[in-house]
């Protein structure tokens, strides 16, 4: 079955460290990288070569064309301005290292700096194990990419002697049985990672209950209140049908415990007041009839005594 490798990545100036891996391997997949290191040339043909050995004198004379197509390739049009002068693969490949990774003793600070990272690394206590191994995953593989060796037992000692206090308890029992010096670190960090997730589920439950419990005491609360409506709703009908008041009377009864707009004597007492004052009507009305028959009469007897002067 053929291989036909991908596509060389293409280094556009950032993260030249992870580009150089990526490359090395794609030169490596097509039997290019020694080129690349040596930087030697095929020796001279020599005379009475066979047809075999002329032809593998072309693929080694070839591989350096190959090798630094592969880099032209690889770089973007503003890097290739910087190596399009270079002859060989090898003086393409230091120069791009010179630029973009320094010199040794720039790459040397470079791993001070990043050690001293590692060191102070620390897990937070509002971080999972996950996160905690991923961030002490990302400054070892930047220690890594530059050249630097860093084995897995260093980093496992590291995940241990930084944990939280919540750890604790599941440390102790790795250490009773298992070796830590020897345990892989993916094993370490599954079975912290376990813990962590069966400390979270019981969180869940006891939340969970929480609320239900906080859920019920919230419904009791509202069932009371709207009983205490209702109990005022039902008040005030009684109220406004003629409950007592000891403190309210009508202006039309005169009675307490009496409504004004709903009081039962208050229709009676409307026609009592018409009734009251048609009387007085009547009474005024044979006032002036009896004082206008008083004052005839009055008249009539005077006219009775006149004396006629003849």
């Amino acid at each position: 079955m053929s291989f036909s490798p991908p596509p060389p990545p293409v280094f556009v100036s950032e993260n030249y460290n992870i580009w150089a891996v990526k490359m090395k391997t794609h030169l490596q997949a097509h039997d290019l990288w020694n080129v690349v290191l040596n930087d030697t040339e095929p020796p001279p043909l020599r005379a009475n070569l066979t047809i075999a050995q002329i032809r593998q004198h072309s693929e080694d004379t070839a591989k350096k064309y190959k090798a630094m197509s592969c880099l032209q390739s690889g770089v973007s049009d503003v890097i290739f301005t910087r190596i399009m002068a270079c002859d060989t693969p090898k003086q393409a490949w230091d120069k791009l290292k010179e630029e973009f990774q320094g010199s040794d003793k720039t790459r040397q600070q470079q791993l001070i700096n990043l050690r001293r990272d590692f060191e102070n690394l620390r897990m937070k206590d509002s971080e999972t194990i996950k996160q905690y191994a991923d961030r002490i995953m990302a400054t070892v593989n930047n220690i890594r990419l530059l050249g630097d060796e860093f084995s897995d037992k260093r980093i496992v000692e590291k995940v241990i002697t930084t944990l939280s206090e919540k750890y604790e308890s599941k440390i102790s029992s790795l250490e009773d049985s298992r070796d830590l010096s020897t345990i892989p670190l993916i094993e370490l960090i599954n079975a912290l990672y376990a813990q962590e997730q069966r400390r979270a589920n019981r969180m869940e439950e006891h939340f969970e209950g929480a609320f239900q419990a906080r859920s019920r005491e919230l419904k009791l609360k509202l069932k009371l209140k709207l009983q205490r409506q209702e109990a005022l709703a039902r008040k005030e009908r009684e109220m406004e049908e003629g409950c007592c008041q000891e403190e309210v009377s009508t202006l039309s009864c005169k009675q307490l415990g009496h409504i004004e707009k709903v009081c039962n004597n208050k229709v009676r007492a409307q026609p009592q007041h018409q009734n009251q004052a048609q009387a007085a009507e009547d009474v005024e009305a044979q006032e002036e009839h009896v004082f206008t028959a008083s004052y005839f009469a009055s008249s009539s007897k005077i006219s009775k005594n006149w004396l006629i002067d003849s």
